[in-house]
């Protein structure tokens, strides 16, 4: 009976830690709205937060205008719409995209990347081009499930 208890709890761990962990915290969301404000105006434009606007309509989220206030930042931020998800194992797949460029473009975006070049699709359904992460040039791709590769 132990045994069964302690394998319960344990799966039970696993579960919810990665939930636990995963949540930006009320400073680390301020921060990050606070980089991204360089006119220090209280709201983002799309130029000054073209990753989070980008993350906002690949969640499909509506927004109202054409800023970003810190609530409504700070309420997507908590909620992880900021985060970048994860990248599956052997990635870019190949697959029939549905995306528009401009829908691959804006998950490289929300992954952190910018200057997205225009974007290719290649005869196995990736769309490819470039971007930059930082000041260095790389090569990226978003594939029919939305994962962002860059290298």
């Amino acid at each position: 009976m132990n045994k069964l208890a302690s394998a319960v709890a344990g799966a039970c761990a696993l579960v919810l830690i990665p939930t636990l962990a995963s949540a930006m915290t009320d400073t680390e969301c301020a921060s990050a709205f606070k980089s991204a404000d360089t006119n220090a105006d209280g709201a983002l434009s799309e130029t000054e937060g073209r990753r989070y606007f980008a993350a906002m309509r690949v969640a499909r989220k509506p927004m109202t205008g054409d800023t970003l206030t810190s609530a409504a930042f700070m309420e997507s931020c908590k909620a992880d719409l900021f985060k970048a998800a994860a990248t599956e194992a052997g990635a870019p797949l190949p697959g029939a995209n549905s995306f528009t460029e401009a829908q691959a473009k804006d998950r490289a975006m929300a992954a952190g990347l910018g200057n997205v070049s225009a974007l290719v699709k290649d005869d196995k359904g990736v769309w490819r081009g470039t971007a930059s992460d930082g000041s260095k040039s790389i090569n990226v791709a978003v594939d029919f499930k939305g994962n962002v590769v860059a290298n």
